[in-house]
């Protein structure tokens, strides 16, 4: 078949359109859709297009011809089934003209029966009526809910009159049926129809958004982001980025990384996390192994010591000065022997001192007693390489995964023996393996048959029970490498030559993974490790901090979750954590079967309230609409709240007035201020201030304008003698003055004045 690969593990699903003769082939598992037009003739099948899909195809279907956007020019409509979501994917022939081509889209069948069962096995064989697609020719048929069960019928009801199959309206293409279509008889109670049987309560409309969606994590809005380019360490060269896939490739604590260099003799560079910066283009003094390194790890209790694997079966254990690395070091503190092959991964008991693991292509986990220097215990029942080993939270277990695909629980106190063995990943290319959830489950990262990356969750208390859930990734050639917080149960993974970090929160029963945001980086990364908490900003409510290794330098990622009360510790994101860099155990007492837990420390700083013990805020008072305002108040409340603010505005004004830089008629001297009054007294009336005269008096200056001075008869003549009666003119008083103020004027006079006009007091 063209352009179809012939490998294809699993059968194809055909998906046909036979009124355009579009066939889609999609097969489960595959991110691709291919598209066919079928032909009656050779070739019968003509390639039309490919279309890749963002994640795996796990199902696929037709949407019915009636539901295209056919003004759209859409031809096809394909809904694609993922782990996650269901997505359409729409084809479409590109026209110019945006109107119905009937070319496109000839008549299909629509949705009324043409025959009932029992005509059909009588040899009825008639079609499905076909309907228009056109935008016009479309009923809108009104559907009648039945949320009232019918009643049953008396003896004495009417029957109705049967109609013949096939009589009805070919406009009732879409229609649904006439006997849905019908109103139910209503009974004469509606008791019955309120029940919890009833169509009400079950109806998935009324469900909840929460669940029909699922339940959703707190940390699905986290937002990765790289700190500023002052926090790099630059100008890295000659990164050996070749080593083997059990190995993350560099490794961290909160002071020093250490990086596997390309040179020869298994050089490892030391690099201080507090001196950030460009490296000297000048040879780094290193740790020489004498051969080439396969792991390495950071002691937890000790961060001046590190451990190094190499293919010569070896584990070199060194020591870094406090104030770092300032010459090449050859010989290192102690060297440790036994394995026969070479060594694959190694890791520190997360409690007890002096304690490290390490398997090897020997087959065998070995435990060594690093203050001895000796091998204490040896773990058999492997039959094939050892991808990961992982240390139970408490220190009492180890998991394995292996290339014969079992997973494998050991108490190595116990005996070499495995306790637990189960089904692992079908794939071969690689794993990892770590404890989840307080030490109940294994999360294991590896690849199914068809090399798609996955993610299995196991029960620790039944491990050969198989994966409580299984989610799959997408198709890349690198092993995911599993970073977990176990304070907030989310895990970071990624691998080798990626660009993206998925984020999960893990829970131990069912949905089981929760999504968050992933992190994107326009480069791909080398490696990618997890700091410690304590590294973390909470302050910025920075849940997570690692270290991300390129081709040429290491940056700083922090993970953070947007909140509004930043003010506040949010003791939800950060509960107590684990002294991880303290012992509890000492080697010895360990290895004597004894336990222990380690201490809790808080993260809150001292300055910060916890978000739980936060007052609550009181709800905003919203101020009234103004119209809503004006509204309640009656016209004489308008009016007087105007003429209170002219006053106040008026009275407080201590400067010369407009009008004194104005030559006019001197005021006689008999006079010596003026009082405010309106003009809508009767002709003759005496003036009546509206408010107190001591409010109201106002000082004349010697350049007060006469009344009879054309600058002032011709403002008062168009601004307020429009309503002045003829007894009332303005020559009435003996002297006048006009408020040079427009905005109070027109304020006056929005509120029903007709004039206003002052005159001379004592």
């Amino acid at each position: 078949m063209p352009g179809v690969r012939p490998s294809l593990p699993r059968s194809l699903m055909p998906l046909l359109d036979l009124d355009s003769g579009l066939l889609v082939l999609a097969g489960e598992g595959e991110s691709q859709l291919y598209c066919y037009e079928v032909a009656p003739q050779q070739p019968a099948l003509i390639p039309v297009t490919q279309c890749l899909l963002e994640s795996a195809l796990r199902g696929a279907a037709l949407v019915p011809r009636r539901a295209l956007a056919v003004m759209g020019c859409e031809v096809l409509r394909v809904l694609q089934l993922s782990d996650t979501a269901i997505m359409p994917i729409s084809y479409h022939v590109p026209r110019k003209a945006v109107e119905f081509h009937e070319d496109l889209f000839p008549d299909t069948a629509g949705c009324v029966p043409a025959s009932d069962p029992h005509a059909w096995w009588a040899g009825d064989n008639r079609q499905v009526q076909r309907v228009s697609l056109h935008p016009a020719c479309r009923p809108h048929p009104s559907f009648t809910s039945c949320l009232v069960p019918p009643a049953e019928p008396t003896p004495d009801a009417a029957q109705p009159a049967e109609t013949p199959v096939g009589d009805s309206d070919p406009s009732e293409g879409f229609s649904s049926p006439p006997s849905s279509l019908t109103s139910p008889p209503t009974p004469s109670s509606l008791g019955p129809s309120l029940s919890s049987t009833s169509g009400i309560g079950t109806s998935p409309s009324q469900r909840s958004l929460q669940s029909l969606l699922g339940p959703s994590s707190k940390f699905r809005h986290a937002q990765g982001t790289v700190l500023h380019r002052d926090s790099h360490i630059t100008n890295l060269k000659g990164l050996n980025l070749t080593t083997p896939g059990e190995s993350d490739g560099f490794c961290a604590n909160r002071l020093r990384v250490a990086v596997p260099l390309l040179s020869s003799g298994g050089q490892v560079a030391v690099l201080e996390l507090q001196k950030p910066g460009r490296l000297p283009d000048t040879a780094l003094p290193t740790l020489q192994n004498g051969a080439a390194v396969t792991d390495l790890a950071w002691d937890p209790f000790d961060p001046h010591r590190l451990a190094v694997a190499g293919e010569d079966a070896r584990i070199r254990l060194w020591r870094v000065p406090p104030e770092g690395l300032k010459e090449v070091l050859t010989i290192p503190e102690a060297v440790l022997t036994g394995h026969t092959e070479k060594i694959y991964s190694l890791r520190f008991h997360p409690l007890a001192a002096d304690v490290l693991a390490s398997s090897s292509y020997d087959l065998t986990v070995r435990i060594w007693d690093l203050q001895a220097g000796a091998e204490r215990l040896r773990l058999q029942g492997h039959r094939d390489q050892i991808f990961g080993l992982a240390w139970s939270p408490n220190g009492q277990q180890l998991a394995t995964v292996c290339k014969d695909g079992h997973l494998r629980i050991y108490e190595p106190r116990s005996g070499s023996e495995p306790l637990q063995e189960g089904p692992g990943p079908e794939g071969a290319r690689g794993a990892r393996i770590v404890w989840v959830c307080d030490g109940h489950c294994l999360l294991v990262s590896g690849f199914d048959s068809r090399s798609e990356r996955q993610l299995l969750l196991y029960s620790a208390e039944a491990l050969a029970g198989g994966p409580l859930a299984v989610l799959g990734l997408d198709v890349a050639p690198s092993t995911l490498l599993p970073c977990y917080d176990p304070d907030t149960s989310l895990v970071l993974l990624t691998g080798k030559g990626d660009t993206r970090v998925f984020l999960y929160e893990l829970l131990p029963e069912a949905p089981f993974f929760l999504e968050c945001n992933s992190f994107t980086s326009p480069d791909p990364h080398k490696g990618f490790i997890l700091l410690p908490k304590t590294e973390c900003e909470v302050q910025e409510v920075e849940f997570a901090r690692c270290l991300r290794l390129r081709q040429t330098s290491l940056e700083p990622v922090a993970f953070r979750l947007p909140r509004v009360r930043k003010e506040f510790f949010q003791d939800d994101v950060f509960p107590d954590t684990a002294v991880s860099w303290e012992p509890v155990l000492s080697a010895e007492a360990w290895l004597g079967g004894a336990n222990g837990q380690p201490r809790l420390l808080s993260l809150q700083p001292p300055s910060m309230t916890p978000v739980s013990q936060a007052p609550r805020e009181a709800p905003a008072r919203r101020a009234p609409p103004s119209a809503l305002y004006l509204e309640e108040k009656s016209d004489q409340q308008k009016k007087e709240e105007l003429l209170s603010a002219m006053v106040a505005k008026l009275g407080s004004r201590e400067d010369p007035l407009p009008q004194d830089s104005f030559e006019g008629l001197a005021c006689p001297p008999a006079t010596s201020s003026l009082t405010c009054c309106h003009l809508l007294e009767p002709p003759g009336a005496p003036c009546t201030p509206h408010v107190s005269p001591s409010n109201w008096k106002m000082p004349l200056g010697p350049g007060t304008p006469h009344p009879g001075s054309p600058g002032f008869l011709w403002v008062l003549g168009t601004s307020m003698s429009s309503g002045l009666g003829p007894a009332a003119t303005p020559m009435d008083c003996p002297h006048l003055c006009f408020f040079w103020d427009r905005l109070l004027l027109s304020c006056l006079l929005a509120c029903g004045a007709r004039g206003v006009w002052v005159r001379m007091g004592a």
